[in-house]
């Protein structure tokens, strides 16, 4: 992969990565807030516990493509980047353009997922 593309993926996973930290920081500002609520009645505890849920919920899975982005930014570092777990040929373009993170090719991809 050219220096040039290597660069506008980083600054794609650079920018992913901020972007995801400024919702996870949001989200919890927000948990904090609904913890410090004097709750009135049953409810109220219960839209707050649904709301809890589904925002907990949202921090995990942008706390585990944090996670993935760490290591792809780890991997354009050493030259690495752009090459499939599995089969080790090299990651389609328009596919990192889609999820930059992606450690497997589309067809390895496809493996994984049916065998879950």
């Amino acid at each position: 992969m050219q220096t040039s593309e290597l660069n506008y993926f980083k600054e794609i996973l650079l920018s992913r990565k901020k972007q995801i930290m400024k919702n996870i920081d949001g989200v919890n500002t927000e948990l904090n807030l609904l913890n410090s609520l004097e709750l009135n009645d049953e409810g109220d505890h219960a839209a707050a516990n649904s709301n809890s849920m589904i925002e907990s919920a949202i921090v995990q899975q942008q706390t585990k493509e944090l996670g993935e982005i760490d290591v792809a930014l780890g991997k354009i570092s050493h030259g690495e980047y752009g090459v499939c777990e599995m089969c080790e040929d090299d990651i389609g373009f328009q596919r990192l353009k889609v999820k930059p993170h992606a450690i497997y090719c589309i067809d390895c991809r496809e493996i994984v997922e049916k065998s879950k």
